[in-house]
């Protein structure tokens, strides 16, 4: 049997074993914060009371600023995933251990085809996306999956939604989202593709520029055992510096008040499970 295998990441919600690491690592600027706050709130109020799967990195501040805020955190998952790996810059089609390792992985992340088809509650993939290109790749390493294994494609397709952050840009009648330039989107429910959209310093700053704490994790080290290992160099510890601020940002009163607040300006408000949320978050806090 293959063992899975996934990138070291500090556990930021239980950070005891941090030790001296950010000793004499300067306090980072939360200039995004705001704008987090509110993309963070969206999520979890778009998600339909789902498993919330964070993929590749992009996403990584959504995912730590919601694990300090939110009391249980546990369906809260970061899916460590290069897709571009994949395109035929980097060699194509993937080889049969290339699969078998892929598949380990998900796996372990409560992904594989039949867990999908038969679970309760609905899978949310979240990313900051452009093209659309990583989610229609995820999909499709998913479907080639069912039917190798003949699981029941259609059952575990109606469970998945995707939820992308794309920048956020004039609206108006003619604006086209990303979702309407790729084919394989017709394989999803309707309603399916939600889009929170971010403000263009925070999209550029998220998708391109943000240091983050772990390699890509693509197809050439999906079975590398030295991704197991953390770094410590500086450039590391200048994004672990950011990435504890964001968990300790998440705890405090005032960003789970904002959280609460915007949670109750959302649709989905109307659904007991979001109002029990707002009120685990703020017990006082009453929906609109």
């Amino acid at each position: 049997m293959i063992e899975p295998n996934r990138p070291f990441r500090w556990d930021l919600i239980r950070p005891d074993h941090l030790g001296s690491l950010l000793d004499g690592v300067p306090g980072p600027d939360l200039w995004f914060l705001d704008e987090l706050i509110s993309c963070a709130a969206k999520v979890l109020a778009r998600s339909e009371d789902g498993e919330l799967y964070f993929v590749g990195r992009s996403a990584d501040s959504v995912f730590d600023l919601l694990g300090g805020a939110l009391p249980d955190p546990d369906r809260l998952h970061l899916l460590p995933l290069y897709t571009a790996s994949m395109d035929s810059l980097f060699g194509g089609r993937l080889h049969p251990a290339e699969v078998a390792q892929l598949r380990a992985n998900l796996t372990a992340h409560g992904l594989a085809p039949d867990a999908l088809a038969h679970g309760s509650r609905p899978v949310v993939f979240v990313d900051v996306v452009s093209s659309g290109r990583s989610f229609g790749q995820l999909i499709g390493i998913l479907r080639d999956w069912a039917t190798d294994e003949r699981a029941d494609w259609p059952a575990a397709v109606r469970r998945i939604r995707l939820l992308g952050l794309p920048r956020r840009t004039h609206t108006s009648p003619k604006t086209r989202r990303w979702q309407q330039h790729a084919e394989w989107t017709h394989e999803l429910p309707a309603g399916a593709i939600r889009n929170i959209s971010l403000e263009s310093a925070v999209f550029s700053y998220f998708a391109d520029h943000q240091q983050k704490l772990t390699d890509s994790f693509g197809r050439y080290l999906w079975s590398a055992e030295d991704v197991r290992e953390p770094a410590r160099d500086p450039r590391t510890r200048r994004a672990l510096a950011e990435a504890v601020a964001i968990v300790e940002a998440g705890r405090t009163p005032a960003v789970r008040e904002r959280l609460a607040r915007t949670m109750n300006g959302e649709p989905a408000i109307a659904e007991p499970w979001l109002r029990d949320l707002v009120r685990l978050l703020l017990p006082r806090a009453s929906p609109a």
